[in-house]
């Protein structure tokens, strides 16, 4: 069995649309896109590398697909996450036949819930999704999340897409670890609770 992990990017209001560029996603008129960019600096005070390590394969909605493919697949191999996503399957929730350009990436076939759950069930360590919120709420709606790892920003937008919506019931999680970097990211990992815990 593998964990299914999300990793995402957000800000105290639970935005996560246009973290690392203008026009990265304008959908909606979102006019905030590169909030992101101010805090990134001090991320490595808080981004866990041993984490790379357990990661076994990455999962990806198709737009969040076509903006790493564009980017990772010419970063050198000293950078550790090139070197993980580039050597790592990749597994992409996209419609009809695509072309899939970026080595080890193939679609997920079938219903996404279906193909994730056989994608854990098979194989060790975590299968990392990278923001991607579409697939992270059908996947919570789903109960099939393992573990959030939420980067927290000190900073409100009051617009743009926000990684939770609805669910149609209330899912438990642990506070497993929580650190801060310099400029007052949180980075917070918490682990799903069992039916029998508390």
């Amino acid at each position: 069995m593998r964990n299914l992990v999300a990793v995402e990017f957000l800000t105290l209001d639970g935005v996560m649309q246009g973290l690392g560029s203008p026009d990265e996603d304008r959908d909606g008129g979102f006019e905030h896109g590169g909030w992101g960019l101010p805090y990134a600096e001090a991320m490595h005070e808080v981004l866990d590398p041993g984490g790379l390590s357990r990661t076994s394969a990455y999962l990806f909605g198709r737009r969040t697909y076509d903006k790493m493919a564009a980017f990772w697949p010419s970063q050198p191999d000293e950078n550790p996450m090139a070197a993980s996503l580039n050597s790592s399957p990749k597994h992409v929730a996209t419609r009809g036949q695509p072309s899939l350009d970026w080595q080890g990436a193939v679609p997920l076939k079938g219903d996404l819930t279906s193909a994730v759950g056989q994608l854990t069930a098979e194989g060790e360590g975590d299968v990392v999704i990278l923001g991607s919120g579409d697939v992270v709420r059908q996947l919570l709606t789903a109960d099939l999340v393992d573990e959030l790892r939420l980067f927290i920003h000190p900073l409100l937008l009051g617009t743009g897409k926000h990684l939770f919506g609805g669910l149609s019931a209330p899912r438990a999680f642990r506070l497993t670890s929580v650190a801060a970097t310099s400029t007052g990211t949180i980075a917070a990992v918490y682990t799903r609770k069992g039916p029998d815990q508390t």
